[in-house]
């Protein structure tokens, strides 16, 4: 190797001179470094580490584009085609509470239809179309005006219309809905706490029959309007009357929050029983 201290500073290059001028800071010899990478041979222990782990990662490479090609690849298509189909076309949705006891039940899981108020861009909520809308006493799916929880409601007032409720009684634009007493059957998937503390009664609202009920302790907006209900938008209310956060709490719906309509149960757990199916709900039709 070369002493450039020997040389003098014109035969060292720029690397070397640096180490030179600091050398004779500190009168020190200075020996250059190797110009030619291959003088620098590294131990022999190394060099097995660095080829075992180059190794390595070729192998997980390997791993990684046969876990593509073998597994996701294939797959991918129908995941995306499933996403799609879930996002505008139709779902299905857990129940959590008992807004809408006792025609549904928590445990419950709804189907949605989609398209039945119209065509989402698929994983956004503008529209590309819309068509029909709900009609009195129809189950739907929407996002609340008051934070966009996702709710499941009976749709009771629809655009234009004046309601009115009385002692838990609808009026829609004067007319009284019609009321009769409820079976035992009304009940039969409520725990014996819950049929001891609530009324029940079956509801007929456009000829469309549905059970409700009413907890007579439970402080509640039995009673209001009239109200004009605007255009563009829908009253809303659950068929457990007094334990329902609806339109008497959020307010009117804007049509664009709705999301589908809702028409049957399609699988049923009992939360309070071990999370045992609840067969006899399984595809079950709602009114």
């Amino acid at each position: 190797m070369t002493d450039c201290a020997a040389l003098g500073a014109g035969f060292c290059e720029p690397g070397e001179l640096a180490g030179l001028l600091a050398c004779r800071l500190a009168d020190q010899p200075f020996t250059s470094f190797p110009r030619d990478s291959q003088q620098m041979q590294l131990p022999v222990e190394a060099r097995q580490m660095v080829n075992i782990t180059k190794k390595g990662k070729h192998r997980r490479q390997a791993c990684l584009v046969e876990l593509w090609r073998g597994w996701i690849r294939p797959i991918l298509p129908v995941v995306i085609v499933l996403a799609t189909l879930r996002s505008s076309v139709a779902d299905w949705n857990d129940v959590p509470t008992g807004s809408m006891q006792p025609t549904i039940l928590i445990g419950d899981r709804i189907s949605v239809n989609k398209l039945a108020y119209g065509l989402r861009l698929p994983f956004t909520d503008a529209w590309i179309a819309q068509w029909g809308g709900p009609g009195h006493g129809e189950i739907a799916i929407m996002k609340s005006p008051d934070g966009g929880t996702r709710l499941v409601k009976r749709v009771i007032g629809l655009p234009g219309d004046v309601i009115e409720m009385r002692d838990n009684r609808i009026l829609i634009n004067g007319q009284p809905a019609a009321y009769a007493s409820a079976n035992a059957d009304t009940a039969a998937g409520l725990d014996a706490a819950n049929r001891r503390q609530h009324r029940f009664a079956i509801e007929t609202l456009d000829g469309r029959a549905h059970a409700i009920m009413i907890a007579p302790d439970v402080p509640a907006p039995r009673s209001f309007g009239p109200l004009h209900v605007p255009q563009g938008h829908y009253l809303v209310m659950g068929d457990n009357r007094d334990r329902s956060r609806d339109s008497r709490v959020v307010g009117f719906v804007p049509r664009a929050n709705l999301i589908g309509r809702v028409s049957r149960v399609v699988i049923s757990l009992d939360y309070d029983d071990y999370y045992l199916p609840r067969w006899n709900r399984f595809f079950h039709k709602l009114p």
